[in-house]
């Protein structure tokens, strides 16, 4: 297993060592700009990459604030396991990382596996019906992140500022 890096982490160091490790255990079509972005933005915008945990009790877990859900809400870590898009790549990523194949497991090792908690998060997004928003759609992105993460408190107005971040950390330029 890896080991965690000190928080806080740089948007560079996210991009870097750990969601290009977990996009490198997910299919080649999952790791585009647009899924480093968004991934990096929602990093932000949960744990401003300074915890793996929901304080000062919360129930999410890991740099992206990953709640485990139920099978009933669909939501969470239940979320990717059940649903049929994610499921096959979630099992493939859950062996790379010496995790086992079950929800509670999962969500557990998200405070202790970076790797796996971007890999999670990018299975989420990938079970979404529509398209990654383009590179410099803000609002776009931001309307994927509140559809899928469902934040309990939304805070749209830090939103722009960590997508910006986040594309600077991607190595993407800020013009369209």
């Amino acid at each position: 297993m890896d080991q965690l890096l000190t928080l806080p982490i740089s948007p560079r160091d996210f991009v870097d060592k750990i969601v290009a490790p977990a996009l490198a255990l997910l299919p080649d079509a999952m790791d585009t700009p647009q899924a480093r972005v968004m991934l990096t933005a929602i990093a932000l915008q949960e744990s401003a990459l300074n915890a793996r945990r929901q304080m000062p009790t919360g129930p999410a877990r890991g740099l992206l604030q990953f709640e485990e859900g139920t099978r009933a809400s669909r939501g969470g870590v239940w979320g990717v396991y059940l649903h049929e898009a994610s499921r096959f790549w979630l099992d493939r990523l859950c062996r790379a990382r010496g995790v086992p194949f079950a929800p509670r497991e999962i969500w557990s090792a998200l405070e202790t596996d970076d790797v796996l908690a971007a890999g999670v998060a990018r299975l989420l997004l990938f079970t979404d019906p529509r398209r990654l928003p383009a590179i410099h759609d803000t609002n776009g992105a931001w309307d994927l992140y509140a559809r899928t993460w469902r934040p309990g408190k939304p805070h749209p107005t830090k939103w722009p500022d960590n997508h910006r971040r986040a594309r600077q950390a991607a190595g993407v330029t800020d013009q369209p």
